[in-house]
């Protein structure tokens, strides 16, 4: 086990800014001290996501720019754990606490932070993601407010699958979107980690999630959520081509009609960015409307402006949830309703090989780090 005063961490240096594997060390650094309002807990799992693989490739923003208040970054947005120490001002929590991290960093004294959206506070931050001290070190610094009680019945490991990913889908499907019953939500990359919450939120609404997916696995795994509308991405290859694929954007948009009756998609579910934007605003439906959190393909989008327009569509933009909304979704998990999708754990030790399968596009639903008991 680390000293009292170092840990071990799975550690990003600008000057290694490429894969993960290249990118990611384990050092020892210094413990984080919990400051006034602030909680350190003792991580026992980690959730894999994609914001880390942005940090290692130090794109599009490096380290510097990131996070210039340090000069190393210990990533990772989701965590299970207990309460190590907590700062002056904290009252809700206390050591020993078993809690699950919550990402959104805000200053908690602005007028957005107090009755306003936290998520539109100035200073927000995504934990672990622009801010260090996050999940991939035996202790993490969080502000107090970025907690939630773990859920019994759930392991560390299950408990760290979920925070990230269930609460940014329940706030662009819930709050954003106000989902209804029987509405078609059309998911890219339906098998991954917000994808799989996805099609549970379509799911626990009565609404009909459409999933995209690209291998016979993937498929599988949306079928064994319960998914029965599934549409394979590999039979239409020209999609990436965007602008100049409008025979395919046909094509794929008759696929989807044919598996919905007839029915273009009300919602799409957009996270992937350059590679399925065109195709999202070219099939949904007039009126209909395209949320998106994020863009692991590429986020200088190009599309036809025209769909948009003459059809009166909607583009979203979402991110995240407040501690309010997370609250509220977290009921969802403790009720059974929404059941964390995971689907692999690795030890701590494979940390950067987790984040390489995971850049390889070779990640299906949720998956965690996990850190030995007696510590490192």
């Amino acid at each position: 086990m680390s000293s009292s005063s170092t840990m071990k961490a799975w550690v990003v240096r600008e000057e290694r800014h490429g894969p993960p594997l290249e990118a990611m060390c384990i050092e020892t650094v210094e413990r984080p001290v919990a400051g006034p309002g602030e909680v350190v807990v003792r991580v026992r799992a980690a959730g894999v996501n994609y914001n880390h693989i942005w940090s290692c490739l130090g794109q599009p923003v490096p380290l510097s720019k990131l996070n210039p208040k340090v000069s190393f970054h210990i990533g990772g947005s989701d965590a299970s754990g207990v309460v190590e120490q907590v700062g002056v001002g904290v009252k809700r929590w206390k050591v020993g606490d078993e809690v699950i991290t919550h990402p959104l960093w805000a200053c908690g004294e602005c007028g957005q932070c107090n009755g306003g959206d936290p998520l539109l506070c100035r200073e927000r931050k995504a934990w672990g993601y622009e801010t260090s001290w996050g999940a991939f070190g035996e202790y993490a610094l969080l502000r107090s407010t970025q907690l939630l009680p773990k859920p019994k019945a759930l392991s560390w490991e299950a408990a760290a699958a979920y925070s990230l990913k269930f609460f940014t889908a329940y706030r662009m499907l819930y709050v954003q979107l106000m989902l209804k019953p029987q509405d078609v939500v059309l998911i890219w990359g339906a098998a991954g980690g917000i994808g799989s919450y996805a099609i549970q939120l379509c799911q626990a609404a009565n609404a009909r999630p459409v999933c995209v997916v690209s291998s016979d696995a993937r498929r599988a795994f949306c079928h064994d959520l319960g998914a029965d509308l599934i549409i394979d991405r590999r039979n239409y290859p020209k999609l990436a081509e965007g602008l100049d694929a409008e025979k395919e954007l046909r094509r794929f948009r008759d696929g989807i009609r044919e598996l919905t009756h007839g029915r273009d998609p009300d919602v799409v579910f957009e996270h992937t960015g350059k590679a399925t934007f065109p195709a999202s605003v070219y099939v949904a439906a007039p009126q209909g409307k395209v949320v998106i959190c994020g863009a692991t393909t590429g986020y200088q989008l190009s599309f036809d402006v025209r769909y948009l327009w003459t059809m009166q569509k909607q583009i979203l933009g979402s991110h995240g949830t407040n501690i309010f909304e997370a609250t509220a979704a977290q009921r969802l998990i403790e009720s059974g309703v929404i059941k964390p999708t995971l689907t692999r754990t690795f030890e701590f030790e494979q940390a950067a090989e987790a984040h390489d399968l995971m850049w390889r596009n070779q990640a299906v639903g949720s998956w965690v780090i996990r850190f030995p008991e007696s510590g490192l």
